[in-house]
């Protein structure tokens, strides 16, 4: 039976191979033998000299071949705004997925590496439909001046930037979504100063990532938060090089490799030739950078404002300032839209359990006009949703329920809306929403037909109408219905994290002794690019298990519990999505 190939990448120049040597030895020396090995290392000047030492490693496992990108260079050539870019072997990572077109994944990994695991663990890894598989970048993490530069420049957040000198590249997506494309056209519209490459791929692959565990790429870098004997890759990164310094962290483990090697008397030369100098040199740079960070940050001309000066709705723009600033100061319930006039609902307004022949027909025309505007949505890629995760627990529902769900749009509750139609309860028991008295009474047009007659159940600023309220949603919760309640009480555009979660839904459960269904919506960016300059959206409609009152409680403490339960739930589902902790800019104040 023929052995399962694990293609391999390395980028380096003439003067570092004496460490991509290293590294590729100890690769070799932890492998596994049941796979076969393509080492690719990619180059614009190493002499063939230098490629004899590398082509001594050669095993019956593992096969390495240099790979000339000048020609590839001279291909793109009219694309590269940078006369240098010969020089800049750190970007030939980008080139993999085209050059080599039959790859479906390949790892690329840096020359300042040791390999501890079995590289073939991590080739055989499942990202799914992640352009990458990537680990933390820990300077962002742990050094508030990188963290704030990756948020407020690149636009990504610091818990989910990854450090590109080891990624695990999903060749056949880095291609259908024209990776390498995309990172030319950005050459042309900002230059990024910091991480550079690292940070064009950040960009490009935002919200496409899949974080591997951290020790397949453990930087030499502050916190360590496990025995380094674990760690299945060491990256010397920055400035932290042992064969420069005798005292480099976990340098032991470098030289433990490099002695086996031809290089460990070059190397050992290089280090005790090291200058004061030079090391003087070094700590200059380390400075230099985290201020570059802090300058690139405070730039009026930074890349996101050149984003939305080239393209972005100014209003749109606003909005997210606005909720930066609502978040810093906890002002969590406020809407950050301005919503229409709320004209006052009175209790003679409405009869929330109107059956009668006129509200039926109303209900029917608003539910066909609803489900062609959701299908125009969904063919005109305006709202994606991806999946439904978790129906089994809306299809068991056996009595009526308070759904809940994060609100982060105005079209959200179209995709629970879905997800209701899929749990099969359509037709036997119905699907209502509650929504803002303004959207009742002040809506205009479709939308406001719409509001005032898709099934919808309005708050009232009215006590007397509130009454009303209460009545008919606890009868309609017993007679089995299922009713959408946002408990975060405001709605924040395209706003990923959970808010907290006001009483109101969760009084309602309690009232009328039903489950309440927790629904959380998560989001990625797409390539598709919509009319206000963001990218759309794709949704995943997390549903889970429903929670019960807990009859033993008094009233307040039922309401408490249910809530506490239904935000630890919102708060589990984001942190292992998004992998990173749910935090809040007022937490640091």
């Amino acid at each position: 039976m023929e052995k399962e190939t694990v293609s391999i990448f390395y980028a380096c120049d003439d003067a570092f191979v004496k460490c991509t040597i290293v590294s590729l030895h100890s690769m070799i020396q932890n492998a596994s033998k049941n796979y076969r090995y393509c080492v690719h290392v990619l180059h614009t000047d190493i002499t063939p000299e230098t490629q004899a030492r590398v082509f001594a490693l050669q095993n019956e496992n593992f096969e390495i071949s240099f790979d000339d990108v000048t020609e590839y260079l001279h291909s793109i050539a009219d694309k590269l705004p940078l006369r240098d870019y010969y020089s800049k072997t750190t970007y030939y990572r980008l080139f993999i997925a085209e050059m080599f077109p039959d790859l479906k994944k390949a790892i690329y990994i840096d020359s300042d590496t040791v390999v501890q695991g079995d590289i073939s663990e991590l080739f055989t890894t499942d990202i799914g439909d992640a352009y990458l598989g990537g680990c933390h970048e820990q300077a962002m993490v742990q050094v508030n001046e990188y963290g704030t530069y990756a948020e407020r420049v690149v636009g990504v957040n610091r818990n989910n930037f990854f450090n590109a000198g080891m990624i695990l590249i999903n060749c056949e997506q880095f291609r259908r979504h024209a990776v390498l494309d995309q990172f030319l056209h950005y050459l042309h519209v900002y230059n990024f100063a910091v991480t550079q490459d690292e940070d064009y791929l950040n960009l490009i692959c935002k919200d496409h990532v899949y974080f591997l565990d951290q020790r397949w790429n453990t930087e030499i870098f502050g916190e360590i938060p496990y025995p380094i004997e674990e760690a299945k890759i060491l990256h010397y990164i920055m400035t932290s090089k042992p064969w420069h310094y005798a005292d480099c962290r976990h340098g032991e483990i470098f030289w433990h490799y490099a002695k086996q090697t031809s290089e460990y008397e070059e190397l050992l030369r290089n280090q005790q030739a090291y200058t004061d100098e030079e090391r003087a040199r070094d700590a200059e740079s380390c400075d230099r950078l985290l201020q570059l960070a802090v300058t690139e940050t405070n730039r009026e001309d930074g890349f996101l404002n050149v984003l939305n000066t080239e393209r972005r709705a100014k209003d749109r723009v606003e909005i997210l300032k606005k909720i930066d600033e609502y978040e810093a100061a906890g002002r969590f319930d406020e809407d950050v839209e301005d919503d229409p006039p709320a004209k006052v609902l009175m209790p003679e307004d409405i009869d929330y359990l109107d059956r009668s022949l006129s509200k039926r027909l109303k209900t029917k025309i608003a539910y066909n006009r609803a489900r062609r505007f959701l299908h125009g949505l969904l063919e005109d890629q305006k709202m994606i949703v991806k999946e439904i995760r978790g129906i089994e627990h809306f299809q068991a529902l056996e009595t009526g329920a308070i759904v809940t769900c994060n609100h982060f749009n105005p079209y959200d509750s179209f995709a629970i809306q879905l997800a209701y139609e899929a749990s099969g309860h359509k037709g036997k028991r119905t699907f209502y929403r509650v929504i803002r008295e303004g959207n009742y009474t002040s809506f205009p047009g479709f939308y406001g037909f719409l509001m005032r007659n898709y099934n919808t159940l309005p708050l009232s600023s009215n006590r007397r109408t509130m009454k009303k309220f209460m009545d008919a949603t606890e009868q309609l919760l017993k007679e089995g219905h299922f009713v959408l309640v946002y408990p975060e009480q405001s709605m924040w555009w395209n706003y990923r994290k959970p808010k907290p979660l006001k009483t109101g839904a969760f009084s309602f459960a309690v009232r009328a002794n039903v489950p309440v269904l927790p629904c959380f919506i998560t989001m990625k960016d797409t390539d598709i690019m919509g009319e206000d300059g963001f990218f759309v959206q794709e949704y995943t409609i997390h549903i889970a298990p429903p929670i019960y009152p807990d009859p033993s409680k008094h009233y307040a403490d039922a309401v408490r519990d249910l809530l506490d339960q239904n935000y630890a739930i919102w708060k589990d589902i984001y942190e292992k999505e998004y992998q990173m902790p749910l935090t809040y800019l007022c937490d640091e104040t």
